[in-house]
């Protein structure tokens, strides 16, 4: 089914003093969590239009205090709703929604566990996940690796929705804010759902890269050394606009 809900109330309605806020099934949606949900579910939709998931494939989760957003299980993108926030507490709970949280959600809590993120991208990005198939790590073919904490690691194989593929992923997420899944995808978090989306495509973008470059017959990329990788890391320390 392509919608699932976990029994057979609606969960909707609205809560007292905030009109055009939704009542979830658990508790009322606060304003902040409304307005994050609609920033997740567009960020949600954007993987789609940017290729890099197909259909429901893929998630999407921001953290709220120690509420985590997420997509739910099986349900295209395009038809959510601000009916449809589905929320869990950092223990996995559910709290806010009717749906069924994605089944990834041992990896989205694992990160919020472990780091100080606030929002976590994960997709099955076809070039990420064709390198993912053919190396341990991401040759560093260009420097924005660095904005991801260093060369990208290649989480070991473990089905998905287990913890088995949780821990794999922290391994490969140590000191780093992305991370490649063997055979299956990509996993990149942020301080903002922004971020974590822009994290995404980089590495998208630099596993297309390093295959196109790896094909051209006879000839072999040239790498970047630790050395060139960490003073980009510096530089891109002090990048972009202040204040």
């Amino acid at each position: 089914m392509a919608e699932q809900r976990r029994d057979g109330r609606d969960g909707r309605g609205e809560r007292g003093g905030a009109q055009g806020v939704p009542e979830a099934w658990g508790r009322a949606v606060h304003a902040d969590e409304a307005q994050a949900w609609e920033t997740l579910v567009a960020t949600a939709r954007r993987t789609v239009s940017d290729g890099l998931v197909v259909g429901t494939s893929g998630n999407v989760s921001v953290r709220v205090g120690d509420t985590v957003l997420v997509t739910p299980s099986g349900v295209p993108y395009d038809r959510l709703t601000p009916d449809d926030v589905t929320g869990v507490d950092l223990d996995g709970r559910q709290v806010l929604g009717t749906l069924i949280p994605t089944s990834e959600l041992p990896m989205h809590l694992a990160v919020y566990h472990t780091t100080d993120a606030h929002a976590v991208v994960h997709t099955h990005a076809v070039h990420a996940t064709a390198v993912s198939t053919l190396v341990p790590e991401l040759p560093v073919i260009h420097y924005m690796a660095a904005a991801l904490g260093g060369p990208v690691r290649v989480a070991p194989y473990a089905a998905y929705g287990t913890d088995e593929l949780a821990e794999n992923m922290l391994r490969a997420l140590a000191d780093r804010s992305g991370c490649l899944l063997q055979n299956h995808g990509t996993v990149t978090h942020g301080t903002t759902l922004d971020q974590a989306y822009d994290r995404t495509a980089q590495l998208e973008w630099m596993c297309r890269l390093w295959l196109t470059a790896s094909s051209v017959p006879g000839l072999t990329p040239t790498l970047l050394t630790g050395e060139q990788l960490a003073e980009v890391g510096e530089k891109l320390r002090g990048y972009g606009q202040r204040g």
